[in-house]
This record gives C-alpha cells, sequence and structure tokens, in this order.
C-alpha cells in the first residue's frame, strides 16, 4: 500500500475536525426540516411537526413562481460573472503596463472595496443612488428618479454591486498568471510577427486558461448564493421582480413562516452549488497537473 497518497489526507484532518461539525449539522439540521410541514405553530410547540417527505420538494418544483425565480438566479449570476471576469481581466492588463506608483494605487484600491463588507458596499451603493439625496441624481438633475423601481435598473446597480466586490479577486488572479508568462515565450511571438492584441489571445490566454476556469467556477458559486446586496438594496423589489432564490427561501422561511419549504430551496442551492464545487475541485486538479 503506498502510504503517500493518504498522506494529504493526514494534514486535511485537523481542519476537517472543525469544518464537518461546523457545517454538517447545520446541514443536517436543513435536510431534516425540508422534509416536514413546519409553520410557526410548529415552531412555537402549539403543533407538532408533520412529516411530508418529499412534499416540500413536490410543491416547489411544480409551482411556476420558483422556476421563475431560478431562471431569474441563473442570468443574474452569468451576466455578474461575465461581467466581473471582463473588468478584473482588462485591471489587471492595466497593471502590467503601469508603473510602479498607479499600480500600487490601484491595487490598494481594489483591495479596499474587496474588504468592505457587503452589507457596508450595498448600503454605500443605495445612497447614492437615492431618490432624494443621492449623489447620482443631485448630479445628473434626476431629483425624484426611483433607480429601484425599474426591475432591470434596479438588477444592473445590485449587478454593479456585486461586481465591485469581486472583480479583485479576478484582477489579482488573473495578474499572477500573466506575470507568470514566461518572457521567452512572449518574445519568440514578438519575433514571429504577433501584435499585441494576437499575443493576448493566442499566447496569454491559452497559458491562463486552467486559472480562468478556477476564476469562472469561484466567481458562479458566490454570486449564484447572492443576497446581502439584493436583500438591502431591493429587498426582493416591487411585486417579488428583483427576488434570486436566497431571498426567495428568505422570504419563504421567514415571511412566510413557511420553513420547510424555505430549507427545500436550500437543500437544492445547497445540490445545485454541490455540482458547480465539483467542477471547481476537477479544475483545481488539472491545474496542479498540469503544473
Amino acid at each position: 500500500m503506498n502510504r503517500g497518497r493518504f498522506l494529504p489526507l493526514l494534514y486535511l484532518l485537523p481542519t476537517a475536525v472543525v469544518l464537518v461539525p461546523l457545517f454538517g449539522y447545520p446541514l443536517y439540521q436543513l435536510g431534516l426540516i425540508s422534509v416536514f410541514d413546519y409553520r410557526q405553530p410548529q415552531v412555537s410547540g402549539g403543533q407538532p411537526a408533520e412529516f411530508v417527505g418529499a412534499g416540500n420538494y413536490t410543491t416547489l418544483l411544480s409551482d411556476p413562481r420558483f422556476w421563475s425565480v431560478l431562471s431569474t438566479t441563473v442570468w443574474f449570476a452569468a451576466a455578474c460573472v461575465l461581467a466581473t471576469l471582463a473588468v478584473g481581466a482588462a485591471l489587471a492588463v492595466l497593471l502590467t503596463r503601469v508603473g510602479p506608483v498607479p499600480r500600487t494605487l490601484l491595487s490598494l484600491a481594489a483591495m479596499a472595496a474587496w474588504a468592505a463588507p457587503a452589507m457596508t458596499g450595498s448600503t454605500v451603493w443605495l445612497f447614492l443612488f437615492d431618490t432624494d439625496l443621492g449623489l447620482v441624481n443631485q448630479t445628473l438633475g434626476l431629483g425624484g428618479h426611483n433607480w429601484f423601481y425599474d426591475r432591470y435598473s434596479a438588477f444592473a446597480l445590485v449587478g454593479a454591486t456585486v461586481v465591485w466586490h469581486s472583480f479583485p479577486f479576478v484582477m489579482v488572479s488573473l495578474y499572477a498568471g500573466i506575470k507568470a508568462v514566461p518572457d521567452s515565450v512572449l518574445e519568440a511571438s514578438r519575433i514571429d510577427g504577433a501584435t499585441v492584441w494576437q499575443q493576448f489571445w493566442k499566447v496569454v490566454v491559452p497559458i491562463l486558461r486552467p486559472v480562468i476556469t478556477i476564476v469562472v467556477i469561484q466567481s458562479v458559486i458566490w454570486d449564484f448564493k447572492i443576497f446581502t446586496q439584493i436583500y438591502v438594496m431591493t429587498g426582493g423589489g416591487i411585486a417579488g421582480q428583483n427576488l434570486v432564490l436566497n431571498v426567495f427561501a428568505y422570504q419563504k422561511a421567514f415571511g412566510s413562516s413557511e420553513y420547510g419549504l424555505g430549507s427545500a430551496i436550500g437543500v437544492l442551492m445547497t445540490l445545485i452549488l454541490l455540482c458547480v464545487t465539483l467542477l471547481y475541485v476537477r479544475a483545481i486538479r488539472r491545474q496542479g497537473e498540469q503544473l
């Protein structure tokens, strides 16, 4: 038996001892509640919880509202991922082109955005676009304009906030990858007559493909489970027009006291993100093999 194969598992054991109970027990409780009819009377102890099996899941999967919110969550997350990747990649390339002082200032500004809590950043953006007191309305002369009344403008502002919080991770990761590209490879492409644009797409991007894969999958995981920005800035929107799955689950559980349905949504989200996480782990393993 090759003991070296199990050595990494021993290194992970202390972390597993902490994380498995920390995440395992809440997931167990989430799954347990999702198979019961669990409402306010059951919470208060006035009535016993009724086992319904897959009843909550059947209710959700037969509800057109659930599929509408799931569809909205998918396209919103996809838009955020694409925008984050575009902004992060553009700034990563910019970091390689500017001098030390601008590079340091840009990096510090990006790190400040990354370090800001989601609640703080969402509140700042909400105040900037406030109907009466917002700096944007005052600057543009749009007094009284409500940016969050329209579904798409509200999603655009929330998406901008998400990108503002997320692009530093992409920028730093891609910048490190670009700096790791051998100068000899770039020099050979220049000798062959490649333009800067061709160098980027034909040489740099293929080398960075493992890093890009990891960055994209990580961003998908983050943006698919967005809650704070949507809830703080829109509360789900007028008539639920800005709902995503996390906010939908919150409203079901704590707004309507349908804790079983809310937990079922949480379980379905966990399964979806588990599939994405498996892709993430597979991408990391592939990157390790290439390195």
